[in-house]
Formats: structure tokens, sequence, C-alpha cells
């Protein structure tokens, strides 16, 4: 099973250069060293949220879930890095309650199954 509505992925500046590429960031200071080490850079950043929306788009849900927000999906898929990489990454989706576009949460490094 593919993200439903998986090509009307929401990405958001905030979640991707305000998170995911500011290494000053309290929480997101880990994912951010990831990416930025893989090339990714803040004052480019829809480079990695464009990554990100090809994963919703043709990577398989992992797991589902149902939280009081709404359907929360789990989506694994790879990346290709700027710096020539291709990493395997996990990400967060959630379909709010009342909508029907799935909006980005969160992504980290996936280490491949033995």
């Amino acid at each position: 099973m593919n993200l439903p509505n998986g090509a009307h992925a929401v990405v958001g500046a905030d979640k991707v250069r305000d998170y995911l590429l500011d290494v000053t960031h309290p929480d997101g200071f880990g994912k951010a060293a990831f990416f930025t080490a893989m090339g990714f850079q803040r004052e480019a950043w829809e480079e990695l949220a464009n990554a990100l929306r090809q994963i919703a788009w043709d990577s398989a849900v992992t797991k589902s879930m149902t939280s009081m927000h709404g359907q929360k999906y789990i989506v694994d898929g790879i990346i290709p890095t700027p710096m020539g990489q291709n990493v395997i990454v996990r990400t967060i989706w959630i379909v709010d309650k009342g909508e029907d576009r799935p909006r980005f949460v969160t992504a980290y490094p996936q280490e491949r199954e033995p």
C-alpha cells in the first residue's frame, strides 16, 4: 500500500528548513547533522523537501496507526543526496482528521535490514 493521496503530500518549510536542516534546533540538531553531512543545505531546503515528497509518492507504507490527531503512516524510502549517495530514510506522515492530504511530520536515517 502506498501513502494515500501521496501525490498531494504537504512538506512545509518549517519542518525541513527550520527543523531537519537547522543544526541549532534543540530537538532536531541530530537529524540536521545527518542531512547536512549528506550535502543538503538550509538555503536550498527545497531539494530535501522534494526528495521527501518523492518518498510519499512512490514508496510503500511500512506501518500505519491511528492517533488522536488522525492516521499516521511510516514510509521508508531511498533519497539521492547532493553528495551522490543514496540513503535510506524513514519518514512519518499524518493525515489529520477531517483532511485528505498527508502532512510530513519528520524523517531520520534508517538502517538497512540484514
